[in-house]
This record gives structure tokens, C-alpha cells and sequence, in this order.
């Protein structure tokens, strides 16, 4: 087995011509890693995106043709479809609020009928793997629309795959971040009910290959195929078993029938990343049985040898890529559920409306790539370079209302992309060397940025720049930003001072780097 290739779907990279595909959702999790396998694969690719600049940093982006839309605007789905072969359906309103069933049934059949409009040869849906028997009423709100989304879909007039599979075992996967913080953390764990549940995990390889080879399907075959590993655990096993290969000792669980999926997704969003919205629609999923069906997908993609990978060996895989440092993407690779997708506050949008703003600027005594590698390096283990008890409960404060919290941390400890997640806040801008635009993804009643800046000044020597801005949402807005502020001279200033002061001491020759507090 290629440890580097974790994400690899087993895809020939002959190089052989292959057809135009269209992802949506290339922004997220399984998005972000099918677009490199079917380049390899040898495909032309458009990637379709709400926001086309989330998508800039990535290592394939000059490779790929991006569309600006939304799957629920039919005229940019129309577009984005036009000469397209092949067309990925990724995108779940996974974590939204009450309405998120007729949101993805509209998305669907707006989708669906433009490809049939555009004469699409082939739509490829990843789902949930659903229990047989279970009436539809029973089970969880997300399963129930995954599996309407796929009806809708095969009964598009377009031949569809739709491949459903359970959880998804892979380096930032919210399943696998999930299983890897409670066990992790919790030598001794108070479960509920659904970790005596059998489930037939898969690891992000074997979906990612049947999601390639289904771009090469028969125009004749047009249905659902289940996906998963050689393995049926249930969620203790699957604890005890990473617990096992993480060479950690074995762990005490002590399940407690009365833990809801309601109660036990919130335990969940305290002691892992997952919030408590993406937590619930995972934990409510494992109330059923969840095993694979048939493998009839083998007979259109076929698994080459070492597939599909064991359980065992897709954590290994899965922990090498952490320890390394290569994750690719993760979960929170989309945006949370509900964060400001709105223009700047520099755009003529916000002509004349309330924006605070908390300017802080000093002289740095280093290199002007010294601060930078300090600046990208922010949040994570390095945290916030000042009062972090403070950082800490504004975290917990966060996530008991439903929040991202400070647990997200970083994709990658050194390097940042535009749409990458860190801590509680998304990277909405990065210019290398010179510019990190941070937007707040914590619950707040209006919208957050927080701006650093490497300069040099007229004299030569290296500036730090740094701004917070806030812009209110009505009269509680306000009162949010006049109580907290007595506090900025403490957390604003205090974090300028002290990146300042990590820069100059990092940049001389053989000093460590240490998180100073003030």
C-alpha cells in the first residue's frame, strides 16, 4: 500500500482523454479531492462555486475551469452545464436550519432539469447509505433527504449514479475527526445507545474511486450502488480499533440509553471539533443499521488490488497524512452552515452603514518574512498570541450555542489557503507575504474580520498592521461591540505587541518558536 496516496482513488492516470466533468461542491470535503483524480484520470474539469476564490489556492487550480453559481440559482446551473459530459452532484445542506430538506429538494430538481436540459450524459451523486426496511419517516432527517436527493436525481431522464455510503473514513473527514477526538480524548467514555450500532465504514479512497469510474458507466445503467469497506463494526469496535492503531490504551465505554442523538450531539460538539450541527446529523444517522447491500458497483469499478481498504490500514493511512501534515481537505473545508457569505466591508455595499473598526500598527524588529511565517501561523496550537483564557472562553461560549468553537484548528500547521477554516474563523483573503483576512464564523449578531498585514514603511524597516472590524446587526450589534470593547486593548493590543515580539525573537539565528501571552 502508497501511504502518500490516501486520497488516491485508484485511478489509471494514463492520461487517456476522457470527458468534461462539472463538480459541485469542490469546495468541501470529497469536492476538493476528486477534482485532482479526475484530472489524473484524464478528464477536462469545471468546477462549479459560489465563492471561485475559495477555490484559488488549491495545487489544481490553474488546472481547472471555475464557474461562479449556486445550485439553487438555475440559470448559473445552466451555464455551468453547457457541453459538460459528466456532472458531480456534491453538495448537502448538511448543518442548516429547519427548512434544509426543501433546500436540497429544490436544489435537486433544479439540477436535475438543467442537465437533462443541456444534455448531460451521465449525473454522479454521492449519498447515505440508508437501512433496508426502515420505513423513510424513521430515519434521520439528513438520511431521509440524501435519499430523496437521489431519487430526484434518477428520475432526471439523465442515467445517474448514485453511490451511498456510510461513514467515511479519511484525514479531516468530520466521521474520522470525529471517532479520532472522543477516543483520543476520553480514556473513559459515557456513550449512547448507537455505539452498539453495526456500521460498514469505507475508507475516502475506495469513494473516491467509484466516484472516477463512475464517469465511464454504461448509458444504460441508471440506479444506486451501495459503497463500502471489507469490514462491519459497530461504533465501540470502531473506537477500541483506533484507540489500537493510535497506540493509545484501551479505552472504558459505558453506554447510557438515555443519551438522545439531541444530547449526544451536543457531548460531542464539547469534546471534539464537530459542532453540535454537523455532529447531530451524524450521531441521529447511526441510530440504524448501516451495512452495504451488495457490491454490484465492482462490476462497472472494478477494485484493483489492496481494495477496498480495511479499517485498520484507512486509519493508519488517515494518521500518517495528520502526523505529516498533509491534509488536503477537510470537513470544514465548506463554510459552516449560516456564515456571512456577503461582500467585503471596503465594497460600495456597505456605503453608509456602521462598521467599528480597531486599527493597530508597530515597528517589527525582523525580517519582513519573519512576520509573515508568525502571521500564518496564527490559531492552531500557536493560538492567539494573547490572553488565552480569554480566546479559550469565547471558544466555549461559542460552542454551547451551537458554534465552530476554537476545536476546528488548522488544516495545515504552517500554510493557510483562501477558504480554509482556522479556529472559529475562515480565511477569506491571503496574499503570501503580505496580507491575512480573517472572517468570523462564531456566532455573533453581525459580521467579524480581522485583517494582519506584513508592510515595510518608507524607511525600510518591517510594519505590523492589524485591524478588527465588526459591522452590527441592529441594536444588539451594537451593544455586542461597546461591551466588549474595553477589552480590545487587552486582546488586540496585546496580540499585536506579541506577534511583533515572536517575529524578532524567530528571526534570529537558532531560536525556538514559543507562544508568548501577555
Amino acid at each position: 500500500m502508497n501511504e502518500a496516496n490516501e486520497g488516491r482513488g485508484g485511478t489509471d492516470g494514463d492520461g487517456a482523454a476522457g470527458g468534461r466533468c462539472l463538480v459541485t461542491g469542490a469546495t468541501g470535503y470529497i469536492g476538493g479531492r476528486l477534482v485532482p483524480e479526475l484530472l489524473a484520470a484524464g478528464h477536462a474539469v469545471r468546477c462549479l462555486a459560489r465563492s471561485p476564490d475559495k477555490l484559488r489556492d488549491h495545487p489544481w487550480a490553474a488546472d481547472v475551469e471555475v464557474a461562479r453559481g449556486d445550485v439553487l440559482d438555475a440559470d448559473s446551473v445552466g451555464r455551468a452545464l453547457e457541453g459538460v459530459d459528466v456532472a458531480y452532484y456534491l453538495v448537502h445542506a448538511l448543518g442548516t436550519g429547519r427548512d434544509f430538506e426543501a433546500t436540497d429538494r429544490r436544489a435537486a430538481r433544479t439540477f436535475a432539469e438543467r442537465a437533462r436540459a443541456a444534455g448531460v450524459r451521465r449525473i454522479v451523486y454521492l449519498g447515505g447509505l440508508t437501512p433496508p426496511g426502515v420505513p423513510e419517516g424513521e430515519l434521520s432527517p439528513h438520511l431521509r433527504s440524501r435519499a430523496e436527493v437521489g431519487r430526484i436525481l434518477l428520475a432526471s431522464g439523465v442515467p445517474t449514479t448514485v453511490l451511498r455510503a456510510a461513514v467515511i473514513i479519511g484525514s479531516g473527514s468530520a466521521s474520522f475527526e470525529m471517532l479520532r477526538y472522543l477516543t483520543e480524548r476520553l480514556p473513559v467514555m459515557v456513550t449512547p445507545s448507537w455505539v452498539h450500532t453495526r456500521i460498514q465504514p469505507v475508507a475516502v479512497r475506495d469513494v473516491l474511486r467509484a466516484l472516477v469510474g463512475s464517469a465511464r458507466m454504461p448509458d444504460d445503467v441508471s440506479r444506486a450502488f451501495d459503497v463500502g469497506g471489507p469490514d462491519v463494526l459497530t461504533y465501540r469496535d470502531m473506537m477500541l480499533r483506533y484507540a489500537r492503531v493510535a497506540e493509545l490504551p484501551r479505552r472504558l465505554i459505558l453506554p447510557v440509553p438515555m443519551l438522545t442523538p439531541g444530547l449526544s450531539s451536543h457531548w460531542v460538539g464539547l469534546v471534539t471539533p464537530v459542532p453540535a450541527s454537523i455532529a447531530r446529523p451524524l450521531t441521529e444517522s447511526l441510530r440504524h443499521e448501516v451495512v452495504c447491500r451488495d457490491d454490484d458497483i465492482e462490476r462497472y469499478v472494478p477494485a484493483p488490488p489492496g481494495s477496498p481498504l480495511g479499517f485498520d490500514d484507512a486509519l493508519r493511512l488517515a494518521l500518517r497524512r495528520v502526523r505529516e501534515a498533509r491534509v488536503t481537505t477537510r470537513w470544514s473545508s465548506a463554510s459552516l452552515p449560516g456564515a456571512p457569505s456577503d461582500p467585503l466591508p471596503t465594497d460600495p455595499h456597505w456605503a453608509g452603514g456602521s462598521l467599528y473598526t480597531d486599527d493597530r500598527a508597530l515597528s517589527v524588529d525582523a525580517p519582513r518574512d519573519a512576520l509573515w511565517r508568525v502571521i500564518e501561523g496564527i490559531g492552531g496550537v500557536n493560538g492567539w498570541y494573547s490572553f488565552p483564557l480569554a480566546w479559550a472562553v469565547r471558544g466555549w461560549l461559542d460552542r454551547l450555542v451551537g458554534g465552530a468553537g476554537l476545536h476546528r484548528g488548522r488544516r495545515d500547521a504552517a500554510r493557510l489557503r483562501t477558504g480554509d477554516s482556522l479556529d472559529f474563523w475562515r480565511v477569506e483573503e491571503i496574499v503570501p507575504g503580505r496580507l491575512l483576512r480573517l472572517r468570523a464564523e462564531m456566532r455573533l449578531p453581525g459580521l467579524a474580520w480581522l485583517e494582519m498585514y506584513a508592510e515595510t514603511d518608507g524607511a525600510g524597516r518591517t510594519r505590523y498592521r492589524q485591524r478588527a472590524l465588526f459591522h452590527p446587526h441592529g441594536l444588539a450589534g451594537h451593544a455586542y461591540w461597546w461591551s466588549v470593547s474595553p477589552f480590545h486593548a487587552v486582546v488586540f493590543g496585546g496580540m499585536a505587541r506579541n506577534i511583533a515580539r515572536t517575529a524578532a525573537r524567530t528571526s534570529r539565528p537558532g531560536a525556538s518558536r514559543r507562544t508568548p501571552v501577555s
